[in-house]
């Protein structure tokens, strides 16, 4: 079945950098969208990347395009959140996701598939 496992996730500091990654079972990374998304507390979840299934287009929310990146490693079929210049505003639990309808539009769509989450904390 379907599996996501998140990691990577800690305490950094202001202007700092964490990577996350996605361990996927059940399916291949590289034949489905696949998406992070994140809840702050008191706060709703919302997108924060995708990948899309083929041809490898990214999409961010506004909130981190220019300061996280979305990827893949096939061979170990892993999904990657690079998170640089983070700031307190970035705390929040992140969640990995996927979906088997490859069209999703994980900006407007609610993923099938979703990861325990992994806790990141950014102290000002």
């Amino acid at each position: 079945q379907v599996q996501l496992v998140e990691s990577g996730g800690g305490l950094v500091q202001a202007g700092g950098s964490l990577r996350l990654s996605c361990a996927a079972s059940g399916f291949t990374v590289s034949t489905y969208a696949m998406g992070w998304f994140r809840q702050a507390p008191g706060k709703e979840r919302e997108f924060v990347a995708a990948l899309s299934w083929i041809g490898g287009s990214t999409y961010y929310a506004d909130s981190v395009k220019g300061r996280f990146t979305i990827s893949r490693d096939n061979a170990k079929n892993l999904v990657y959140l690079q998170m640089n210049s983070l700031t307190p505003e970035d705390t929040a639990v992140y969640y990995c996701a996927t979906d088997m309808r490859r069209d999703i539009n994980m900006r407007t769509s609610t993923p099938n598939y979703w990861g325990q989450g992994t806790q990141v904390t950014v102290s000002s």
